[in-house]
């Protein structure tokens, strides 16, 4: 990472973001390693983003994410022990933001959804985002995000969507695989197609999580 790639300190916009995410897990990380966390977030997301304009946000984000899945690795019972669900294709730009903003709109508080490509796109396909809007669910600022060791090892439930080997097995996790076709530059009325058979799937899932 250079310096010209990242937005180093003392810039303000990366200095309030990690003052933020240090008092959240304040006597459980230092600032150092929030620091270290947003820094290789966002490193991660300008990697393949065709717009870089929000990166510092949305490196927030990603290193929230992290953070709260890293915490529940270590003491499970601290985070409160809901139940995760993690989605995976390859881009995070189609099926897995489709399943995972449909559970998350069905579930609700019960449990806590995520998703990631093992290869990220740079944007979110605007027809999954379309289509998701037309049935009534508001996405706000969707970015593909890649798939991290936390994310992963915090899940309680992994769903596979057309990712392959690629998809990384953890012992005593549970695996589902869905094999959905992916909506990459696909007509509005294929998002749509696609949308209804996931959404489906998801109906078939929550009959089996055990506090949705």
């Amino acid at each position: 990472m250079t310096e010209s790639s990242y937005p180093v300190l003392p810039d303000e916009r990366v200095a309030t973001g990690v003052a933020r995410l240090a008092l959240r897990h304040q006597g459980r990380y230092s600032v150092e390693t929030v620091q270290r966390l947003i820094a290789d977030s966002y490193e991660q997301l300008a990697a393949n983003a065709h717009v870089r304009t929000h990166l510092v946000v949305l490196a927030e984000r990603f290193a929230a994410e992290r953070l709260d899945a890293l915490a529940h690795v270590e003491n499970p019972v601290a985070t409160g022990g809901r139940l995760r669900v993690l989605f995976v294709c390859s881009h995070n730009a189609g099926r897995s933001q489709m399943a995972a903003a449909l559970l998350a709109h069905r579930a609700g508080e019960d449990v806590i959804v995520s998703s990631a490509g093992t290869h990220p796109s740079g944007a979110v396909d605007p027809h999954v985002v379309q289509a998701l809007t037309e049935a009534g669910i508001a996405i706000d600022e969707v970015y593909p995000k890649p798939l991290t060791d936390e994310v992963v090892q915090a899940a309680d439930i992994v769903v596979t969507m057309g990712c392959g080997d690629a998809c990384p097995v953890v012992p005593g996790h549970r695996y589902l695989d869905w094999p959905v076709p992916a909506p990459d530059g696909a007509p509005i009325a294929v998002a749509r197609s696609i949308r209804d058979a996931i959404d489906a799937r998801i109906t078939t899932l929550l009959y089996t999580l055990p506090s949705a």
